[in-house]
């Protein structure tokens, strides 16, 4: 799953940076932002609370 900043989150969850790691929490419908150090990059996902992990 690869996601970008600008784009509007599909679930509610925890957005990994592709480049630091660096988390940022995103609601569904809303748009992710860029990661604390700028990156536009996404490579993951955690933390739904949808989904059981």
């Amino acid at each position: 799953m690869t996601a970008h900043a600008g784009e509007k989150a599909q679930k509610t969850g925890d957005f990994y940076c592709a480049k630091c790691s660096e988390k940022v929490h995103v609601k569904q419908g809303d748009e992710i932002p860029r990661c604390p150090n700028g990156h536009t990059g996404f490579e993951s996902r955690r933390n739904e609370p949808d989904t059981k992990s």
